[in-house]
């Protein structure tokens, strides 16, 4: 029987989309509309800054509109959880850190993700040192003077929030000194910044970035870094080795995930947009440098290196909560 054109117009027009186009032909579209780069944390701090810098490469890489949108809470795990469940598209990534991908699946027994099967690596993006800076109504200048206050009236330092990746350095410095602080969580390194400026918290343990600015105009005073060295960035700043505590690194990192099963095309092409825009002198890798970051190697910004990376900061993560005694709730 002869169909004619007409009808098998109509029977194309009934048939799925999703039918007609292959795999192949989806990623040749990607992206047709909006990319949510989801940040689990609040505007201001290291992952939120660090995001938006992501977003705009990965826009430019892919030829599409990244939108970054704030998901925060329960240490990035609202956001992560959100990303996890997403369609896994290529419309709804994470920029995604120590808390959400290392830490919390330590301390918490019932998160609603799996970071290392519900999570598909991108691509690492850069990292960053903690430092512990002070306000300036807090008289000490240096860590030794810091921890001796301490054990004469309890210290508060405010970390991004309970089981981000500031926390964990707290716990393991506390435990590595013997020190009397005390912990205030905020919703992200940004929100502190007001109360350690005004003097409402004594101190911070928080990432470099954050701190820089205010370390350089004046209005708190960083008085160690958890690097293996000084930061060119500010020389003037000792290393917590240095400052007695031998050995003591720690650092936040970033990376962009997108929800497990997204297709291995859409992946390549987001990790090639990462690879692309952080490129050695391009502005975004300038950027990051700037504010006190290094840079991922090529390795990292790879999915596999990524992957690796996160699991080796995982198992190291759970040294640090085993050395910090903190048990999973």
């Amino acid at each position: 029987m002869r169909v004619s054109r007409r009808i098998l117009i109509a029977s194309l027009a009934a048939t799925p989309a999703a039918a007609l186009l292959s795999k192949t032909t989806w990623a040749a579209d990607y992206p047709d509309r909006p990319i949510h780069l989801i940040v689990p944390f609040a505007p201001g701090g290291n992952a939120d800054i660090v995001g938006r810098i992501a977003g705009e490469m990965m826009g430019t890489g892919v030829k599409g509109t990244v939108v970054v949108e704030n998901h925060d809470g329960a240490g990035g795990s609202i956001g992560a959880a959100y990303v996890a469940h997403a369609t896994p598209d290529g419309y709804t990534l994470l920029v995604g850190s120590n808390g959400p991908l290392s830490i919390n699946p330590i301390l918490h027994l019932h998160l609603g993700y799996d970071p290392l099967t519900d999570l598909a690596p991108i691509a690492l993006t850069s990292y960053v040192p903690h430092v512990l800076i002070m306000s300036g109504k807090f008289e000490a200048k240096t860590l030794a003077d810091v921890i001796a206050a301490s054990k004469k009236t309890p210290v508060t330092v405010a970390t991004s929030g309970v089981g981000s990746a500031s926390h964990m350095t707290l716990e393991r410095l506390k435990a590595a000194t013997g020190a009397n602080f005390t912990h205030v969580p905020y919703r992200g390194g940004g929100a502190l910044v007001p109360d350690l400026i005004g003097g409402s918290v004594d101190s911070a343990m928080t990432e470099f970035s954050t701190a820089l600015p205010l370390h350089q105009s004046g209005k708190a005073h960083i008085v160690a870094i958890a690097s293996a060295h000084r930061s060119k960035l500010a020389d003037d700043i000792p290393t917590f080795d240095e400052s007695g505590v031998k050995g003591f690194t720690a650092q936040s990192y970033i990376g962009v995930l997108a929800p497990a099963k997204t297709p291995p095309d859409i992946v390549a092409r987001l990790q090639k947009a990462v690879e692309q825009g952080l490129m050695p002198g391009s502005p975004a890798a300038s950027r990051l440098v700037s504010l006190g970051s290094e840079v991922a190697t090529p390795e990292q910004m790879t999915s596999q290196g990524f992957g690796a990376f996160i699991r080796a900061d995982y198992a190291a993560m759970q040294a640090a909560a085993k050395l910090a005694g903190l048990q999973p709730q």
